[in-house]
């Protein structure tokens, strides 16, 4: 770009922060309270789904057993949970089949809506998860299907790419095998933002979209800030994720109750705040959350944020943003699938 004297000038550079961190966007329909639950709508739909989400990792995880966790899912869904999340990859599947039990039990899967997340890039490898996560789960149907770890910029080109993912997606919705489809992420907002322009520019409409969204978030890359609206504007459910982020936000010192850390994901316009549920603790935690919640004005959220702001403005405790402690996919390449015809065509031999 060219100034006035005619020399070029230096594009901006992107900023990882925000002049007033409480500039957020709030929740402007509380949900519809029905017993010790909100129910908020999904999106654009005219779903309801519970505003607290059970996480499906922590389910799976080796310090839970089967029976404790199949009863977590039962009391939950009791209480008045009713959105379930799930990934092909949780501890190496441990977690779908703990939730199939579950689910295959009086009832219970027609109570709920499920989703569930698939590393997959390419068609072939997308829809072979896909069907390994409805044998797992025991349903014929998944109510959400996501796209995981959109944590590359490349990953938005490869799932739409000529035999990518999104072929076996949009097949598997004809098929009657899922009903919606997202993508997840963790990593930066703006590859969230590359994600949704791809999306535009081959005119297909997202139904939901994951990410972090925490009291440290509003500081730092913030997901808040540059992706929360556009979804708003665009009638695309926003799923909140990591806000403890597996207790490590816990860590810092802020002087920021547990409590706290799930109103102001709840004070956020999301459809739905998915947080882990790996004892009773937990899951009486969610529901006090939602019991005790009230909406706050953006001075109680500037307060509450500058509680978090030291601890928050370089990420060190989001390691999902700054370190690969979360980047399950990047561990694990294979799960992606191998590169789609076209580009091993052309690609050339790397010694």
């Amino acid at each position: 770009m060219a100034d006035e004297s005619g020399s070029l000038a230096s594009p901006a550079l992107p900023t990882t922060r925000v002049p007033d961190p409480a500039a957020l966007p709030f929740v402007t329909d509380l949900g519809e309270r029905r017993g010790d639950m909100l129910y908020r709508r999904f999106g654009r739909t005219n779903e309801m789904i519970s505003a607290i989400g059970m996480g499906g990792f922590h389910l799976g995880k080796s310090a839970v057993s089967d029976e404790e966790a199949v009863r977590l899912v039962h009391e939950g869904v009791d209480r008045g949970i009713t959105f379930i999340d799930n990934c092909w990859d949780y501890n190496g599947g441990r977690s779908e089949l703990r939730v199939g039990v579950a689910l295959d039990q009086g009832g219970y899967r027609d109570k709920v809506f499920l989703m569930s997340k698939m590393d997959g890039r390419t068609k072939k490898e997308a829809a072979s998860q896909i069907d390994t996560s409805l044998k797992r789960m025991r349903t014929d149907r998944i109510d959400l299907v996501q796209h995981h770890e959109i944590l590359r910029y490349d990953d938005p080109d490869r799932i739409f790419a000529e035999g990518g993912a999104m072929e076996a997606f949009t097949e598997a919705r004809q098929a009657g095998k899922l009903r919606y489809i997202g993508f997840t992420g963790h990593k930066d907002p703006r590859i969230h933002l590359q994600m949704l322009a791809v999306a535009a520019e081959r005119g297909f409409h997202f139904d939901a979209v994951q990410m972090p969204l925490n009291v440290m978030d509003a500081h730092f890359r913030s997901f808040a800030h540059l992706v929360l609206p556009y979804l708003v504007e665009h009638g695309i459910a926003a799923l909140g994720m990591k806000s403890f982020a597996d207790s490590v936000l816990l860590k810092s010192g802020a002087a920021i109750k547990p409590l706290e850390y799930l109103h102001y994901a709840l004070n956020l316009p999301t459809s739905v705040v998915i947080t882990g549920m790996e004892n009773q603790r937990d899951l009486d935690q969610a529901f006090e959350a939602v019991r005790t919640f009230q909406p706050m004005d953006k001075a109680k959220v500037a307060e509450l944020l500058a509680r978090s702001r030291p601890h928050a403005l370089e990420g060190k405790y989001e390691l999902f943003k700054t370190s690969a402690t979360f980047d399950g996919t990047a561990k694990n390449p294979q799960w992606l699938g191998e590169d789609v015809e076209s580009v091993s065509k052309l690609a050339p031999v790397m010694e």
